[in-house]
């Protein structure tokens, strides 16, 4: 190969590596140090491509039980190959750039960026500048193991968070959780005024859960301790109840209750942002959804047996419910689907299948662009 050429060859090649190097840098920013939602493509590929591993191991062919305790390994597995993506793409990035800086041949600048990376040392160039990068290389290696080291922490703080709610919410809602439950529980033990206290703590848990969830996309998949739990379920079973005691019992109005319903919509909404799931941004009253009339009645009829104080207009009480229903039902059972929730009425008992996010930016934006834009 003519000199010129093969130093146009490295000068391209080097130009590559950069990229990549930036690529891996932007993306453990974007996934550890930015308080905000900002979905990366190399984490994206990660989870996808291990999300496939994962159904082929536990398919939904076989029993639920066997399919939660392999899927209880998904979101840390994940985590653990974060670091090992990243560097490996740092380590593939200053491979020819240590070549462009004149460590001969190819295969050596692959092993002494390999032994920067990893700092074992075993490799060291002679040219300063082939030194210069090596430093540099091998404190990108420890920053991105850093970086992790200190964001699992907080991983673990925000799931402990979400996790004390969805257990606590068993001795009110049963397990599996449902609005049913909740609301005959309340009645037998002391009253429906109980309720009102419930409304603010999960208000608050779900302004907790948009924040963790849409910044630490890992923790939408950390399962529960307990295979009957989710926290995806436990808010259906909130966000049901609080529709059904605005919209079925004849007591005076609870705004607290209609607030918990429009912080947890919300969050949903925004955590499916996140994975790209579609859905209509200014839904309807009147508009379908997947509770139907004769489950509504069946629950209405449960309510009534429990002597809690029902509605006279039935009729009128099911259109007030599923113009409250309207608003999270969708994201409620496209999240259910894609945690592989455990059953659940009204929520994973429906749950909708899996569907493999947009990988890329431009499919993103493709996606939102039929979808239409998000309040």
């Amino acid at each position: 190969m003519a000199p010129g050429a093969e130093v146009a060859l490295r000068t391209v090649a080097a130009g590559a590596g950069v990229l990549l190097i930036l690529a891996a840098l932007q993306s453990a920013l974007r996934t550890l140090v930015l308080p905000r939602s900002a979905p990366s493509t190399v984490v994206r590929v990660v989870f996808v491509s291990l999300r496939r591993l994962f159904e082929w191991r536990a398919p939904a062919s076989r029993p639920y039980a066997e399919r939660d305790r392999l899927l209880a390994y998904f979101a840390p597995v994940g985590l653990l190959c974060l670091p090992v993506v990243w560097v490996s793409m740092v380590a593939v990035g200053f491979t020819p750039l240590l070549w462009l800086a004149g460590v001969e041949p190819l295969r050596e600048a692959a092993v002494t960026s390999g032994s920067s990376i990893l700092t074992l040392g075993f490799a060291r160039p002679d040219a300063t500048p082939a030194v210069l990068l090596c430093f540099v290389e091998a404190g990108a290696g420890l920053g991105l193991v850093t970086l992790l080291l200190s964001y699992l922490p907080s991983i673990y703080a925000a799931f402990a968070r979400r996790e004390t709610q969805v257990a606590l919410l068993e001795t009110r809602a049963g397990s599996p959780p449902s609005a049913s439950e909740l609301l005959r529980r309340h009645q037998a033990i002391g009253g429906l005024e109980g309720l009102s206290e419930l409304w603010p703590v999960w208000q608050t848990w779900f302004a907790d859960v948009e924040e963790s969830h849409s910044t630490i996309s890992a923790l939408v998949f950390f399962r529960s301790p307990q295979p009957d739990r989710s926290w995806i379920t436990a808010a259906g079973a909130v966000l049901d109840c609080a529709a059904l005691r605005l919209s079925a019992l004849d007591l005076p109005r609870d705004p607290r209750a209609a607030l918990c319903i429009r912080s947890g919509f919300l969050s949903l909404r925004h955590i499916a942002d996140f994975y790209s799931m579609p859905y209509d941004p200014n839904p309807q009253r009147g508009d379908a959804i997947s509770i139907t009339r004769a489950e509504f009645d069946t629950v209405f009829d449960e309510l009534g047996a429990a002597r809690l104080p029902m509605r006279a207009d039935r009729e009128s009480a099911w259109l007030d419910f599923a113009g409250w229903r309207v608003n999270y039902d969708h994201v409620l059972v496209a999240l259910a689907g894609l945690t592989v929730a455990p059953w659940a009425p009204w929520s994973s008992d429906r749950a909708a299948p899996y569907s493999r996010p947009p990988l890329t930016r431009l499919g993103r934006r493709r996606l939102a662009a039929q979808i239409g834009p998000t309040p």
